[in-house]
């Protein structure tokens, strides 16, 4: 398979537990994998994390949630709006103090009564309420999941907006994001959250000259 040519040489190597292997987290997950990074899958599934783990080969492996979410110096969180209350609640011990990236986006017809609340407060501060304790980065959230895995074949050209509100933190998910060969874009704080999700002025791909513009327009 090989490392992909993103990370520099003698560059750091993260160790990365995905919570949530679905199309979002399988693909990020797969990349960084590519990218020389050491990463857990786990899902409500673990046959198919160990599938995916033992298809990416050395660098890759599989978990429960609990075991990714205390492998991983950073974690990610992939999973449906409806479920992070409780991804909160059964992490919580395991992620505080951590770097965690969210890519969840609710979606009212899907995730019910916490889609709808989280969207009225913005997704970025609801996020960090039902994940307490958390360093949080929201990002991979505004560029659909088919083509979440493909910036590293031509790096730096899709820009990805992020949000959050602690410096370390944005530092960490940006060379992450870097890795896979996106240009990590801040657009604010958490608050800023509320526009990292489909149907928003920053939905789709943009390069980042063109987030930053947008960006500037918002509030």
């Amino acid at each position: 398979m090989g490392v992909l040519p993103l990370r520099a040489a003698g560059a750091e190597k993260t160790k990365i537990g995905i919570v949530g292997s679905g199309r979002v987290g399988g693909a990020i997950g797969a990349v960084w994998v590519k990218a020389g990074h050491e990463v857990m899958f786990s899902s409500r599934n673990i046959e198919h994390d160990k599938a995916l783990a033992a298809r990416l080969g050395a660098g890759a492996r599989a978990g429960t949630p609990r075991e990714a979410a205390a492998f991983g110096e950073v974690v990610m969180i992939s999973v449906p709006y409806g479920s992070l209350r409780d991804v909160g609640k059964d992490l919580g011990d395991l992620i505080k103090g951590k770097v965690v990236i969210d890519t969840c986006n609710p979606f009212p017809g899907r995730d019910g009564e916490i889609a709808t609340w989280a969207r009225e407060k913005g997704a970025g501060l609801a996020s960090a309420e039902l994940l307490p304790g958390a360093r949080l980065v929201r990002a991979f959230n505004a560029i659909g999941a088919a083509r979440m895995g493909s910036a590293h074949e031509a790096p730096g050209r899709v820009g990805m907006p992020i949000a959050g509100d602690d410096a370390q933190a944005i530092a960490v998910a940006s060379r992450l994001i870097r890795d896979i060969g996106y240009e990590p874009v801040l657009i604010g704080g958490l608050v800023m959250g509320k526009y990292l999700m489909p149907g928003t002025a920053l939905a789709g791909e943009r390069t980042a000259e063109e987030i930053r513009k947008i960006a500037a327009t918002l509030n």
